[in-house]
């Protein structure tokens, strides 16, 4: 009997597909130089959110574990560890995690952050950079963040409150960028609201801080809700 060989590919090419719609993370055309574009023209831009999160984050002394959920290629996953905070990485593309292995040196899961596979409170915080934009039930995903995370939850966001979101919107119409069109972009009151949500009954406080501001620009980071990116934390008040 002749058996017929197929050739298959880590994800078929008909099957890029999450939340029953197409995702640029599930096609290697677009992971693949992932790393690439960190390194290149959004460089100053990572330095600034880095520096965001930071200051954010580590104003609760309580975290010391972090799981950050749509880590990708473990970009922000292994800057965690050189602020003094132990991370795992969790993802939903093993396109993505098929780099991170080789770049990331703790734990990894491929899992849907809708149903995070942790026990509760398994770790300190919970992180979302700059993937929290892709869920279609984002107050399903804050409480799975608030159940696994026991002492808050971090987010670094693209904030709508930016020309370069229209800019953006522009590539799409003529195919020029993959990267956002199934993407909700948020302003920070817009996902304080979400929050307010997806907490309701918790005792919590929450600090943000915007960045991303063009060059020329007298400040690089503010507390007015304008500018490319913003990072958000959500300090849990009812834990001990």
């Amino acid at each position: 009997m002749e058996i017929e060989k197929q050739k298959m590919g880590l994800i078929p090419q008909q099957q890029r597909n999450w939340q029953n719609r197409p995702e640029w993370f599930f096609n290697r055309d677009h992971t693949d130089t992932y790393e690439l574009w960190y390194e290149g023209r959004y460089k100053r831009a990572e330095v600034w959110q880095k520096k965001v999160m930071e200051q954010l984050v580590t104003k609760d002394k309580r975290v010391k574990t972090l799981l950050e959920f749509g880590c990708g290629t473990t970009r922000f996953t292994r800057w965690w560890k050189e602020i003094g905070i132990e991370s795992t990485g969790g993802d939903i593309s093993p396109l993505m995690l098929s780099q991170a292995i080789h770049l990331f040196d703790g734990d990894l899961v491929m899992a849907d952050s809708h149903h995070m596979p942790f026990k509760d409170n398994t770790f300190d915080s919970l992180a979302f950079i700059t993937t929290f934009e892709y869920y279609k039930d984002p107050v399903k995903v804050i409480r799975e963040a608030a159940r696994v995370g026991k002492y808050g939850i971090a987010m670094g966001m693209m904030n709508k409150n930016s020309p370069k979101v229209l800019r953006r919107r522009v590539q799409q119409v003529f195919g020029k960028n993959p990267f956002y069109v199934t993407a909700t972009f948020y302003t920070p009151k817009h996902l304080i609201r979400i929050i307010e949500e997806a907490l309701e009954g918790r005792d919590y406080t929450i600090s943000w801080s915007c960045t991303g501001l063009p060059k020329w620009f007298p400040v690089q980071q503010w507390n007015m809700p304008y500018g490319d990116f913003f990072g958000l934390y959500v300090q849990f008040n009812d834990v001990e």
